[in-house]
């Protein structure tokens, strides 16, 4: 219970937090441009107020996942001064390309969406969707490329201790950058495909008055969700092959992987160790699988944890490298897990309506509304992963975590503002539940006046069929 390990602990969470909110409004952005594209071919009434009240749910995600983002960038202030000083100059670049392009574009276009319908042609409104769409992606990369800077450093020097940006179209070519970029957008055209189909399912099986209405919806969101999950789990394996060059001490962690792997490596779908002692109690592996991962050929050794370890002690310096593998094994392997049921659920569901047989199909109906989960889990996992299996490093090879706090933030400081900020958040997650699940069960065809007091009492029961 460190000032390093809260903060550690608050960053962690309320990016967690956060990044329930970001894939559903890259996703959900998507989905609805492609609805209002279907809309004005259609021209039918009931496919306009489908797509108001998608943009509904979508607005009220959008406002939460922007104060939740602007909060959580005040810790860099506040909880990694030091941080901020060593690396501000090349990390700031990309977070204000963010915020002064890709954030106004997406944040210009949604208020012109809203307040566009009767004044604009048909074509320009949904262009504006489009360019939300576009410009919620556009924060995304511009983030993930700080990211990536992070993960494997490119296009700086040092000077005077802290690091300086040399080139900037290097840090947009970092190679970590275009493996990671293509996997969180996957995953997030995926996230909002799961929430129009959840949310769909909803209305065929429970509202049956809207079954017309919410079928092409549902189909719409079965294909993207299909392809999405696919791709994520494509672009996800070169991802862990470019992890064997840039991070190998992170995949070493994420395979349990004690000592460097035999020729033909295996990989371990589910192993019961002690991270302390190094004991296996429990173990079943896919023989030479863990070579294909790294190298898509049956062999190949993979180093390990103690080979590595010893390297970075030679390379830079006394200390441990090894990140909590307990951690990181087990974020990998949900991560995967989830991904692998989004393309079933999804592969299915485009099955059974290519059979006519959706209607026929309840329970998996009544799946659909907890499906919305898979692919948020999955987030979650991939960016544990992601950040756990980096430590000790803050900024890889560059800056250790414990060198990046504030030296003058106490303990009882952080753990003051963490307590505050998650009872916050958790209020701020109460409300956007509630909200949400008040407009799902006044539904599309509701009058405004509902719409305008659906903040007042009467939780709703959306899983209670």
């Amino acid at each position: 219970m460190t000032a390093e390990g809260l903060a550690r602990l608050q960053f962690g969470t309320m990016t967690i937090y956060h990044f329930i909110f970001v894939p559903i409004t890259i996703g959900l952005s998507f989905m609805l441009a492609i609805l209002e594209t279907r809309y004005w071919r259609t021209r039918k009434p009931e496919d306009k107020k489908v797509l108001d009240f998608f943009g509904r749910l979508f607005l009220i995600n959008f406002a939460v996942g922007v104060v939740t983002g602007i909060l959580q960038e005040f810790q860099f202030g506040m909880n990694w001064s030091n941080y901020s000083r060593f690396v501000g100059d090349v990390f700031g670049a990309p977070l204000a390309v963010e915020a002064l392009a890709a954030f106004f574009l997406e944040s210009t276009f949604i208020g012109i969406w809203i307040f566009g319908w009767d004044r604009l042609s048909p074509r320009v409104h949904t262009l504006s969707m489009w360019l939300v769409a576009i410009g919620t992606s556009l924060s995304a990369f511009w983030i993930l490329t700080a990211n990536s800077f992070m993960q494997e450093p490119v296009g700086y020097k040092i000077v005077n201790g802290h690091a300086e940006m040399t080139n900037f179209f290097a840090l947009l070519g970092n190679p970590q950058l275009w493996v990671e970029f293509p996997h969180v957008e996957a995953g997030a055209l995926t996230t909002g495909a799961f929430f129009v189909a959840g949310i769909s399912a909803y209305f065929l099986l429970v509202k049956k008055q809207y079954r017309d209405w919410f079928m092409a919806p549902f189909r719409i969101a079965m294909i993207v969700a299909a392809a999405g999950s696919v791709v994520a789990i494509a672009i996800g394996h070169d991802q862990a092959q470019h992890l064997i060059m840039a991070q190998p001490m992170k995949m070493a962690a994420s395979e349990a992987l004690w000592h460097t792997s035999k020729l033909h490596a295996s990989w371990s779908i589910i192993s019961l160790f002690n991270p302390v002692t190094h004991h296996t109690w429990f173990k079943i592996s896919i023989p030479s699988m863990l070579s294909i991962l790294a190298y898509n050929r049956l062999t190949g050794r993979i180093p390990g944890i103690a080979e590595l370890q010893s390297l970075y002690v030679h390379r830079y310096g006394p200390g441990n490298y090894v990140p909590p593998v307990l951690a990181t094994y087990w974020s990998f392997r949900l991560m995967i897990l989830f991904a692998f049921l989004m393309a079933i659920i999804a592969i299915w569901g485009l099955v059974l309506i290519y059979r006519k047989r959706l209607l026929d199909r309840p329970r998996f109906l009544r799946l659909m509304p907890w499906a919305i989960g898979l692919p948020l889990l999955a987030n979650i996992m991939g960016w544990v992963m992601t950040e756990v299996g980096r430590q000790p490093w803050i900024v890889f090879g560059l800056q250790k975590t414990i060198n990046g706090v504030s030296p003058t933030v106490s303990t009882t400081d952080v753990a003051i503002t963490l307590i505050g900020f998650t009872i916050l958040y958790a209020i701020m997650g109460v409300m956007e539940v509630r909200l949400l699940l008040r407009f799902i069960r006044l539904g599309p065809d509701a009058p405004e006046s509902e719409h305008s007091s659906a903040v007042e009492n009467h939780e709703p029961k959306l899983f209670e069929f």
